[in-house]
């Protein structure tokens, strides 16, 4: 009898050990499952076909098109033209269906080496869910935007492991600045170092000095927070986040921080980069507080290095990020500097 005892305490004892460990196995399985495959599209070369889409707003002014298209040649690509930037679906370039359809149809066509967006405005977050991620895992090649864009460039790398690329639209300022770092990131191959322009007049501030190296992901503030929920977000630990935003008040910006927080996106990153905020005043400042003081607000506390102030948004010098590549930050200095390639 007493033995029988001894022996069910001593089971007991051990299958209750086991539940904990159990629950640590299935949780380090499930953070394997998060982690896709780092999947590097091959890099652009002289002669490669760019596809120009519009894979969320109406294009209004075909003027627009044509120079894109020329810039584009000049720098010797051939250029493949969307459909969708001759439709008009109110203010959509396009039904949801037509426009997912033809950056699934880009992936698969095999003469196609890139995919170039031509603006932003709003419409790809409705595409998502129609997207082929299959077919664009088993293509890798070159997808590049900002702003509306984002949702896009973010759900791709979240789906498939893919790295993607935030950088001017066809519409966008393309100056030497701006081209030399689409040319340093998707042609030459560089481990590309953002360092600060010393001529730009509006500066980089810090919020938390210090270094942090992790995964780039980011891009349009309010974009990112009207994804929160969804499936198309990554896993945030050890993601150095980026963001830009522009027409937003601080305490709109303020509010979409705010649901980052809420959401535990913030706690996990461990690094913080804003790039420019273009007309985010308020409207009555003596009432308001500014835009700095809302970063300090809700990234200071955080103790993870951030700075303010990076050639990334709707202005016209644009860096070229790579989503999903390894970087470090300095935000002592403002600076971003790629840890690997971003292209094969």
């Amino acid at each position: 009898m007493e033995n029988n005892r001894r022996q069910f305490i001593t089971t007991t004892a051990l299958a209750s050990l086991s539940i904990p460990l159990l629950g640590m196995k299935k949780n380090v399985l499930e953070e394997d499952k998060l982690r896709l495959p780092l999947i590097k599209p091959p890099a652009l070369k002289t002669g490669d076909t760019i596809a120009i889409s519009a894979p969320a707003g109406a294009v209004w002014d075909d003027a627009q098109i044509e120079k894109f298209v020329s810039i584009m040649e000049n720098s010797g690509f051939q250029v493949k033209r969307g459909q969708t930037l001759k439709e008009k679906y109110g203010y959509f370039a396009g039904t949801d269906e037509f426009r997912a359809s033809e950056i699934n149809k880009f992936f698969l066509d095999k003469s196609v080496n890139a995919i170039f967006c031509m603006k932003g405005g709003w419409g790809c977050a409705k595409i998502l869910d129609k997207l082929n991620f299959e077919v664009i895992k088993n293509n890798p090649k070159v997808i590049m935007g900002f702003s509306d864009i984002t949702s896009l460039l973010i759900a791709i790398n979240a789906k498939t492991g893919m790295a993607t690329y935030h950088g001017p639209v066809g519409n966008s300022g393309w100056n030497d600045f701006t081209i030399k770092y689409v040319k340093e990131v998707l042609v030459d191959k560089k481990i590309v170092s953002y360092t600060y322009p010393e001529e730009e007049t509006d500066k980089y501030y810090t919020i938390n000095e210090g270094k942090a190296t992790g995964i780039l992901v980011g891009g349009n503030l309010t974009v990112l927070a009207s994804m929160i929920g969804s499936e198309y977000l990554p896993d945030w630990k050890n993601k150095i986040l980026f963001l830009e935003e522009t027409g937003e008040e601080p305490y709109r910006i303020d509010r979409m921080l705010t649901q980052l927080k809420l959401a535990g996106v913030l706690k996990n990153i461990s690094g913080f980069v804003f790039g420019k905020c273009v007309k985010c005043e308020a409207e009555e400042p003596e009432k308001a507080f500014t835009l700095q003081q809302v970063l300090e607000q809700h990234i200071k506390p955080l103790g993870i290095p951030a700075f303010y102030g990076a050639m990334i948004g709707h202005i016209v010098n644009k860096y070229t990020i790579p989503i999903g590549i390894n970087a470090e930050i300095d935000a002592s200095t403002g600076s971003i500097k790629l840890l690997e390639t971003a292209v094969l």
